[in-house]
């Protein structure tokens, strides 16, 4: 009888087996984004999507997995199909909305979106399950037919001369900006070019207008990638941004231009043909360049110094008689304070340099992940009486990582969790393991980043007006943190709103037994 029984039972878990295997496959089948999100942790962070949604939202699973659905729409927050999301998972009930996306990319995508609650047999929620359908093309039509409407009411004569002068406006635009301008037909033959393009390339309009774009000069814009992606303007009205063209080009040497095209727009409607701006950025590069070089050997050339100097102090602390004036050891302990904060920043901008080089070394070793975070966070906290750090949240887990690398990054959220919310007594940090990556919030309670200032906040040296009038700083740390992060294979990202605090978050793969 036992024999018969576990044989049943045997059977049984194949038939789940292949049950849960015929649902992943059918799930990855699907044309339909589909994506499961976890109840049961802050903030309802994705732990599965199906290749469709990858495909659909242009994002790699690594960079959406942790991520609250609401990282599509970006800064475009106002709709009120949010607040009908948010509702009902708050009340664990299935909605139906179409809201707007974004693509990786930037495009805007209209998005069909279907969710509904996942509860267990106990009845409580565990998760929410999105099923999402792009309905662009529909809603493109629906406002083409109302703009073709909207057309139709208007006189000829009114639209003629709207039309005129839209044109006189560009072709003022294009003769007086300091950057070269073509004007492309649908077949890319120049229609105009502005005085700048005529001046920089050293030639003449009669040979540049009406001359097809890849046989200008000695054939140097006859690209293959560059042809691919001019092809696609007209059609999808994608635009080219920040294409580099490297190039020996006839009467002025050897440049590197940036080159971005976009379709021309004229009365809200788009015209069959494409505006090509080219900007010289030879110059610029070199100067990148030359700073980068700068500061290698500037922070090379100072770290031998400053470890002989603070060789010396420390020298001087050990022989210290006891009978030394207090004022003497206040002025020796500020010395060797200051000199590690100048070791740190020579540290930092070596890390940069190394980034930049491409020399940034990592020494991947499994360790145990939520340990890292408890010591680290106890380092930090030993050194700040005014914060509290409160730790919430597991992982379980080790973690194959430069353990090193991943501290710089923890101690530095922390830092900047601290040091930017001065009035604040509390910082939050969160562990969870989402999916196959491991993730750490760091929350303050701070003054908060504006949207735009998200967009640049890991930046090389980018600091925000308001945080460089009140703290000191490079603006390197952030970059630093996010290079690391990406040289895992994870993401690193921020959420925040002015005057309410922020919250930086960061995934890691796990790629490692227990």
């Amino acid at each position: 009888m036992n024999i018969l029984e576990n044989g049943e039972s045997a059977h049984s878990n194949n038939d789940t087996k292949k049950d849960f295997e015929l649902l992943s496959r059918a799930m990855d089948a699907s044309i339909s984004g589909i994506i499961i999100t976890d109840n049961l942790e802050p903030d309802n962070p994705i732990i599965y999507c199906n290749s469709a949604f990858e495909k659909m939202s242009g994002y790699k699973r690594s960079e959406i997995i942790g991520h609250n659905c609401r990282f599509l729409q970006r800064e475009d927050r106002t709709q009120k199909e949010r607040m009908l999301i948010r509702e009902a998972v708050s009340k664990g009930e299935s909605c139906t909305v179409e809201i707007r996306n974004y693509r990786k990319n930037g495009d805007l995508f209209w998005n069909e979106l279907f969710i509904s609650p996942v509860i267990s047999q106990d009845g409580e929620i565990t998760n929410f399950i999105g099923v999402q359908n792009d309905v662009t093309q529909r809603k493109k039509t629906e406002q083409d037919l109302k703009q073709q409407q909207d057309l139709m009411e208007k006189q000829i004569a009114d639209r003629t001369r709207n039309l005129r002068e839209s044109e006189l406006f560009l072709s003022s635009i294009i003769q007086t900006v300091r950057e070269s301008l073509l004007v492309l037909d649908p077949d890319f033959n120049v229609v105009s070019a502005n005085d700048h393009f005529i001046k920089t390339f050293k030639v003449t309009k009669e040979e540049t207008v009406g001359t097809n774009l890849y046989k200008l000069g000695n054939h140097q814009w006859d690209i293959p990638k560059l042809r691919e992606l001019l092809i696609d303007i007209l059609p999808t009205n994608n635009p080219v941004e920040d294409f580099e063209v490297e190039h020996d080009f006839p009467h002025i040497g050897r440049k590197l231009m940036l080159l971005n095209a976009y379709r021309i727009e004229l009365e809200g409607q788009f015209k069959d043909q494409i505006l090509l701006a080219i900007e010289d950025i030879t110059e610029k590069r070199e100067i990148e360049r030359r700073k980068d070089d700068f500061l290698s050997i500037a922070s090379h050339e100072l770290k031998t110094p400053l470890t002989t100097i603070k060789g010396y102090v420390q020298a001087m602390e050990r022989v210290m008689p006891e009978n030394a004036g207090e004022r003497f050891r206040n002025m020796l302990s500020k010395t060797s304070q200051y000199l590690d904060r100048l070791n740190n920043l020579i540290a930092e901008l070596l890390d940069v340099s190394r980034i930049q080089t491409g020399n940034i070394e990592l020494h991947k070793l499994p360790f145990d992940f939520d340990k890292m975070v408890k010591e680290t966070v106890e380092a930090i906290q030993s050194a700040s009486s005014n914060h509290e750090i409160q730790i919430t949240g597991t992982s379980g887990i080790k973690v194959a990582a430069d353990e090193s690398h991943i501290i710089q990054v923890l101690n530095n959220l922390l830092s900047n969790a601290i040091k930017y919310a001065p009035e604040a007594e509390k910082v939050h940090v969160h562990i969870s393991k989402v999916s196959e990556f491991v993730k750490v919030s760091v929350t303050d309670e701070g003054m908060g980043i504006s949207l735009e200032d998200q967009k640049k906040i890991f930046e090389r040296f980018f600091r925000a007006g308001e945080i460089q009038q009140r703290f000191p700083g490079m603006g390197i740390g952030l970059y630093i943190c996010e290079q690391i992060i990406k040289n895992h294979n994870g993401t690193l990202w921020v959420e925040s709103e002015k005057g309410k605090g922020s919250t930086f978050n960061f995934t890691l793969p796990v790629n490692t037994t227990n």
